[in-house]
């Protein structure tokens, strides 16, 4: 590990629950461009939808039989098997997506539930009968006052071997949202630069800050990735809109390139892709204020 403390590697999740951001090529490219870097990257795709699993060409990991990512985060005998799970890809680990983690919202809100029940003694709602509804969450599996830490638990046991840990959350609100929010408490925000990105933004600081509330954490914005940016006038406000709201923060300008989506499609990121593409010095720059953030003092040739 080569950082300026020994508190584990860098956990970053990429997330805003507005659709159509491009938040799993966001994502993909910041892991790429880490690995560049010389980091050690574990990509975690916690999108039951599998978009970063498919534009990392692991599609048939997506159809997987059982343990899957869904059995690790609702089945807390299964935590040790995230290590079974893990895909390499050339520039980097990845714990899938999978079909069955269509499910896992409807079972972490059920153990979401049994915990608020054990934490409520003025409650009769008997935590057997709710567990009934579900496929492997147990009353005896929930501990604690909510459900959130399950992927956190998961990744205690295999980070170790990794620099930095990329989730790519779902485009939308919910537990599984939350649970990667939890395990990180460093976000990422991709946004497109229209004006319905607003609305996106406020409902995102309202929700981090309803989480913070409600698990009494403090989640880090490293930054605001601008994506699909264009020279009109709709764009060059919502660049200064941003940097209004997120004043501080770094705020990056990923222009439309066909090469993302070519990139996306055979697998890789821009720099297994075509390097010489110019939003690749963008997504560098994102790795490189990453490393300072987060203590990395030393670039692996």
């Amino acid at each position: 590990m080569r950082r300026d403390s020994d508190s584990g590697p860098a956990r970053i999740c990429v997330t805003n629950a507005k659709g159509g951001t491009g938040k799993t090529t966001i994502a993909i490219n910041v892991a790429g461009a880490l690995n560049e870097r010389g980091r050690d990257v574990l990509f975690v795709d916690l999108d039951p939808q599998g978009n970063a699993t498919e534009g990392l060409g692991l599609l048939e990991a997506y159809d997987a039989e059982p343990p899957t990512f869904f059995d690790v985060l609702t089945d807390p005998r299964r935590r040790e098997d995230v290590d079974d799970i893990i895909v390499e890809h050339e520039e980097m680990d990845v714990v899938p997506s999978n079909i069955d983690l269509l499910q896992a919202e409807h079972e972490l809100t059920i153990a979401d539930l049994i915990a608020r029940t054990k934490d409520r003694s003025d409650l009769t709602v008997d935590p057997e009968m709710l567990a009934s509804f579900a496929i492997n969450v147990r009353p005896d599996g929930v501990t604690g006052p909510h459900s959130l830490g399950v992927l956190d638990e998961a990744l205690a046991g295999v980070e170790d071997d990794y620099d930095y840990v990329i989730v790519d959350s779902p485009p939308f609100y919910g537990k599984l949202t939350d649970t990667g929010i939890y395990a990180t408490q460093n976000i990422l925000i991709p946004a497109l630069t229209e004006s319905t990105s607003e609305r996106a933004i406020e409902l995102l600081i309202d929700q981090m800050s309803a989480l913070e509330q409600q698990t009494d954490i403090s989640v880090r914005t490293l930054g605001v990735v601008a994506n699909r940016v264009e020279k009109t006038n709709e764009d060059e406000t919502m660049i200064e809109w941003f940097n209004e709201v997120f004043d501080g923060y770094p705020v990056w300008e990923v222009r439309k390139r066909v090469a993302l989506q070519r990139a996306f499609s055979a697998g890789q990121s821009l720099f297994g892709y075509e390097k010489d593409v110019d939003m690749c010095e963008v997504f560098l720059d994102i790795a490189d204020e990453l490393d300072a953030q987060f203590g990395f003092t030393e670039v692996k040739a």
